[in-house]
């Protein structure tokens, strides 16, 4: 294992993001990589943290990715894939996200996922950390494989985090995470909570604390998030900011509370951190970025609470 707080991101399958953009007369037009891994990756390496990526990238779109991902100030551990890589246009002119086309990628075949478990064991080994990020569609990678690399991951004591969804979710719970972070959209849509009030989601994190995480937080849009850290139910206040774009503000949160946890901090610091670097993202129109100096300032504006919800 690593003794630097060396972070593992899990990327299986990146894409590539174009968004097109107009301050003034002129439009914009910004190309990157994206997915929730490589926001997470970003922010992790923004708070100073030694990251390595691991993902599987093929076809036309996945070179440009790969040529893309050299600038990322982060190690990459690309595996070649059969088949094509994701991509999406979003058109942001009127100062709203609008999506003008998208393909999440083909689901990876046999042999890219054996190639790119492999890759991603081997690198997380290495690492303090490993964070477990999803896929822009359920079908491009086997929930399975989540399952697999956590309990392999975790039987060599390097701790799980993960933020995932659906199947990918219950996968991942069966072989074990350190901390969980998940939106309340989840936990309804998936039927695991009822509502957003505290108890129903409170009553939630109980139960993915019996299914295998050992901590969880919950975002919860712009409202105080709930973390359930041991036995200590916590009511997570968020600093008030104004928002250019919420998405990628989980992903953040995610990447903060990872980065604390590799360099040995303690949970209450973890989820302070996360909430931070969730709020000043969506100030941001980048995902994934933000300022180290920002973030420890709003880290000290988070306030934790203890929870009494009845």
């Amino acid at each position: 294992m690593a003794d630097d707080g060396t972070i593992l991101v899990f990327a299986p399958v990146p894409q590539l993001t174009i968004t097109i953009e107009q301050q003034g007369e002129t439009p914009e037009l910004h190309v990157h990589p994206g997915g929730q891994g490589i926001w997470q990756a970003r922010m992790c390496a923004a708070l100073g943290a030694p990251v390595t990526l691991c993902a599987a990238v093929g076809g036309e779109i996945g070179d440009v990715i790969a040529r893309l991902l050299e600038r990322e100030d982060v190690r990459v551990r690309i595996v070649a894939r059969d088949t094509g890589s994701g991509w999406y246009v979003h058109d942001r002119r009127d100062g709203s996200r609008s999506e003008v086309a998208e393909h999440p990628g083909v689901p990876l075949g046999r042999h890219d996922l054996d190639a790119l478990y492999t890759a991603a064991l081997a690198e997380g080994l290495r690492a303090r950390i490993a964070i477990l990020s999803g896929a822009a569609g359920p079908q491009v990678v086997h929930p399975d494989v989540y399952r697999r690399l956590a309990a392999d991951l975790n039987s060599h004591d390097v701790r799980v985090v993960a933020d995932l969804t659906g199947d990918h979710l219950s996968a991942v719970l069966q072989g074990r995470v350190a901390f969980l972070k998940v939106s309340h959209e989840e936990l309804i849509d998936s039927g695991r909570a009822p509502g957003d009030d505290d108890g129903a989601l409170l009553d939630a994190a109980h139960q993915l604390r019996a299914e295998g995480a050992e901590a969880v937080l919950i975002s919860r849009a712009d409202r105080p998030g709930i973390a359930l850290l041991g036995d200590d139910p916590l009511l997570v206040g968020l600093p008030a900011l104004q928002t250019v774009d919420h998405r990628g503000a989980g992903d953040s949160m995610t990447a903060g509370v990872a980065t604390v946890l590799a360099r040995g901090g303690d949970l209450p610091e973890a989820v302070r951190t996360g909430a931070a670097a969730g709020a000043l993202n969506v100030t941001r129109h980048g995902l994934g970025t933000g300022h180290r100096d920002a973030i420890a300032a709003l880290a000290d504006r988070v306030a934790l609470t203890p929870l009494n919800a009845g």
